[in-house]
């Protein structure tokens, strides 16, 4: 049980303009003054909640060493320390399925005879309805609002679920849809960076500190606040008060020197430090930028390098408050009482950061080095948002992509066919011709750019520039603008640059996560056909953070990250195979040529208007009235109660069957034995490839599903509006049409049943062997579940019965959904591969797990081929263990909760 804080004797007294605060002095430590500042705000968070229970006494001196275990030239000790983080924030996608649990963990506690008004947020936790609304219209000044109607339509059930959700459980803030992408909101509103808690007199001052469930909640990074993704399941425990287990992490210094050049982005410099920290390898290490080269990069700045953290691998890539950040809290309209709050505490605790002042750096693991100067213009694709390819070299990147063996950097299209081209007839009466490299998808969106200021009005200066020399683009591109909130259109608007931007057909389509996550929309079908019919590789061009194969689109097979500026370039170019040095972007209306340089503005210029244009006014007036919603959102009708009223017809929120069978007592573990492959699959299977989020194929087990219950094509959605339905989501498992299966003749949503060697859809093998009282597994390679964190990449596979997943390495959120779903990870030993074993994937699988476990250990793999073989056992910490034991994250809580 809980005792008193054996530190309280470190809480100190504030007072700030009259009022009084407490907080915690951790600057007293004597190994304070050396720590990074990421790792700070994991000691004060461990001071602060010590009470030798779920924090010990021995997990703050464990962070205070850190030096000694994770500086330069340690030992790399694996240390497993607690992290309570302040809040959580949740968006829609991965949000409904929590609440859904919730729900039916209410209904659990219920049946086994707790209190089901127990299950609250004990945190404070915010969901952002970002995910559902897609490029359905674009290029006409009504297309927001049919987007947005049609949003409504197709998603009243969940709004209404989550309007209930709002209702029913304390400490839960929801921001209805059209408000804006999660992280922005969470930037230029949500974020406390400084809490003050508790009744007046006896308010505690601490850091914000958060967790979410999309993996690019680490943008927030940029102004300060240390947060990182997590899984839906590891996220509700936190939301119900559980302390995260980590392992304190390395912590890699990034030190920024020199200045960009006039005519480079933000958007090239966080293209530029993707590639270099993914070749370096961050992967579950914290990265913290530091250097002189840091205090001239806005927040906005800071924030686009932060949001591309998972894309570098890294846990998280922190910039320590500093002045900046305050100014930025006054020009995003944070009250002048909150901000002397802010100030006033980081100063008492020396966490205010002055980066040109190296006495105050920190020791690092690693110190690693870049000079703004050496970035050039570029952008990352044509399948990982890692692959960086300067502009100047794009075209010739592209044509050996062409003719490439089938990869990351390669379609292996026939050299006889590398001219091969379409045509087809517009609804102008107009006929186009297409090819390799044509661009089809041309979209500013996501949170990484559209939060930024000086790459969105650059974009519109450009888009100025390029109107007045008579350039255009051609009506078959799919063009949209989907603003990260209200505030950049009202800037985009006063600064006077949306007319430019409608002109070339950037009308503002919605406000949330579109094309970035797939929601794209549908091309036209003269254009699908044409594409289809002559095997072209053609391309999306999207300010984004993930263009992995099959998410954009399945007619983009080539698709790059590019800043908004590129984008627009690339749609009025109308190919990615072009030399903008050499070869003119188009020719104005004297028939001139006009090179993409004459219309470019520089930093200069696009920081003068900024400056005139972006002002606190426009955040106050946006985010005063941003929980009201549209007269939609208040006209819905959700029920009342504590316990949901579950519906057996909708097919959009299903109770789920997590806890169907559970009792006080714990389940005994088991071997898993005569096991079958469900999967064999290769390196840098993304969470895309596990559990896809985009559109449902009219021929998959998902689509069957609801057409059994009346549905037509056109109302299916996408599988990331239906995560609140367990048997979609189930059926949508592995269903992405670009994953490759060894165990399949061709890249698709198919598997083999090994007995019988017929090749079927992966759920419906599965349905065969548990009605076959077979066990499955699966069988992977490298950077297992990489990509955006999705709870259903992990509740998917354990409803399809896989007990294990043996793979060469996991992502970090990934093996930790895993975990959180009973799913046991295990992995090759180092220099072992499925390959070098001979493993076939036909072979049947014995695993023995033994009563006795322990972090790391050695788990034996014996097959019918007579193979016998070590996996290393990936509970990395004991309460992993404990979470596997209780059956999962969940069923754990609920026996705590009924105790």
């Amino acid at each position: 049980m809980s005792g008193p804080n054996p530190f309280k004797h470190l809480e100190k007294e504030l007072s700030i303009n009259g009022e009084n605060f407490k907080y915690y002095d951790i600057a007293s430590f004597n190994q304070f003054a050396h720590l990074p500042f990421s790792i700070r705000v994991l000691l004060e968070s461990a001071v602060r909640n010590c009470d030798n229970f779920q924090v010990k006494e021995a997990d703050v001196h464990n962070i205070l060493g850190w030096a000694s275990t994770n500086g330069e030239g340690s030992t790399g000790a694996d240390i497993e320390i607690p992290f309570k983080p302040a809040r959580v924030i949740l968006q829609d996608f991965t949000g409904v399925p929590a609440i859904v649990d919730f729900a039916a963990m209410r209904d659990a506690v219920l049946k086994l005879g707790g209190d089901p008004d127990k299950i609250n947020p004990i945190c404070p936790s915010d969901l952002v309805i970002d995910h559902s609304v897609q490029v359905d219209f674009s290029g006409t000044p009504d297309a927001l609002d049919k987007n947005q109607n049609l949003e409504f339509e197709r998603n009243k059930e969940r709004f209404t679920f989550l309007k209930w959700g709002a209702r029913a459980f304390n400490n839960c803030l929801i921001v209805p849809p059209g408000s804006g992408i999660v992280h922005q909101v969470n930037l230029e509103y949500l974020a406390r960076v400084v809490f003050a808690e508790g009744t007046n007199g006896s308010k505690v001052l601490y850091p914000d500190s958060v967790v979410g469930t999309d993996s690019h909640t680490t943008m927030i990074n940029g102004l300060g606040v240390v947060g990182w993704g997590v899984g839906g399941i590891e996220a509700e425990a936190v939301m119900l008060g559980q302390a995260i287990s980590m392992l304190l992490p390395e912590v890699i210094g990034y030190k920024l020197v020199g200045t960009l050049n006039q005519l480079v982005t933000s958007t090239d410099l966080v293209l530029t430090i993707t590639k270099h920290l993914r070749q370096l390898g961050v992967v579950g290490k914290f990265v913290e930028f530091f250097g002189p080269g840091v205090a001239a990069l806005s927040i906005a700045d800071r924030a686009t390098i932060s949001n591309m953290c998972p894309e570098y691998g890294a846990t998280v890539g922190y910039f320590p408050i500093d002045q900046n950040s305050i100014n930025y809290l006054r020009q995003t309209s944070r009250s002048e009482e909150k901000i002397a709050i802010i100030e006033a505490y980081l100063k008492a605790t020396n966490q205010l950061r002055d980066f040109a002042n190296a006495d105050q750096d920190p020791k690092y693991t690693k110190v690693i080095e870049l000079d703004l100067g050496t970035v050039v213009t570029s952008v990352s694709g044509p399948k990982r948002p890692h692959d960086r390819v300067s502009v100047s070299d794009m075209h010739n990147d592209f044509r050996q992509c062409l003719t490439n063996k089938v990869g990351f950097k390669g379609f292996e299209i026939d050299p006889a066919h590398v001219k091969d081209e379409g045509s087809f007839t517009w609804s102008n009466g107009e006929t186009y011709t297409i090819k390799h490299g044509s661009v089809v998808i041309a979209a500013i969106t996501s949170c990484t750019n559209t939060s930024n200021p000086s790459v969105m009005l650059g974009a519109g200066m450009l888009a100025q520039k390029a109107v007045a020399a008579g350039l255009s683009v051609k009506p078959y591109i799919k063009t949209s603008l989907s603003p990260g909130s209200g505030v950049v259109t009202y800037y985009l608007r006063e600064s006077g640059v949306i007319p430019a931007l409608e002109k070339l057909g950037f009308n503002v389509v919605g406000y949330g996560c579109m094309t970035c996550i797939g929601n794209s929309g549908p091309l036209e079908e003269n254009i699908a056909n044409t594409i289809e019919k002559n095997n072209l590789v053609c391309c999306g061009v999207l300010s984004g953070n993930r263009n992995f194969e099959g998410r954009i689109h399945p007619n983009t097979r080539a698709n790059y990250l590019a800043s908004p500026l590129l984008v627009i370039a690339y749609a009025i170019a109308g190919t990615v195979d072009i030399d903008f040095e050499t070869t003119p972007i188009g020719h104005n209306k004297a028939g001139n040529p006009v090179f993409l340089r004459d219309i470019w503005p520089t930093r200069q210029e696009i920081q003068a208007v900024e400056q005139k244009h972006v002002i606190p006014a426009m955040f106050k007036e946006v985010y005063a009235k941003i929980e009201q919603g549209s007269p939609a959102w208040q006209g819905l009708q959700a029920p009342s109660g504590k316990l949901y009223p579950w519906d057996a017809s909708s097919t959009y929120i299903k109770h789920p069957p997590f806890f169907e069978n559970m009792t006080r007592e714990l389940p005994k573990v088991s071997s898993i034995t005569n096991a079958r492959a469900l999967l064999y699959l290769g390196d840098s299977v993304t969470t895309d490839h596990i559990s896809p989020a985009g559109s449902i194929a009219r021929n998959s087990p998902a689509a069957r599903y609801l057409a059994e219950r009346g549905l037509k094509p056109r109302d299916f959605n996408s599988y990331g509006s239906r995560r609140g339905n367990d048997a979609i989501m189930a059926r949508g498992t592995f269903a992405n049409i670009r994953l490759v299966n060894k165990l399949a003749k061709a890249a698709g949503p198919r598997t083999m049943h090994v007995p019988s060697g017929e090749e079927m859809d992966v759920f419906d093998c599965a349905e065969r062997y548990r009605s076959e009282g077979t066990a499955v597994i699966a069988v992977v390679g490298k950077e297992y579940g990489s990509g955006s964190s999705r709870d259903w990449a992990a509740k998917g596979p354990y409803l399809l019965g896989i007990r294990a997943v043996i793979a060469e390495s996991y992502e970090r959120i990934h093996r930790s959904n895993l975990v959180g779903m009973g799913v046991i990870p295990l992995q090759f030993l180092p220099g072992q591969t499925a390959e070098t074993l001979g493993i076939t994937g036909k072979e049947q699988f014995n695993i023995n797990i033994p009563d006795v476990l322990t972090p790391h250990a050695k788990i034996t793999v014996k097959t019918d081929s007579g193979l016998e073989f070590q996996t290393i056992l990936r509970f990395d910490t004991e309460v992993d263990i404990t979470y596997f034991r209780n059956g999962g994250i969940l069923n754990y809580m609920i026996r705590k909760m009924i105790q």
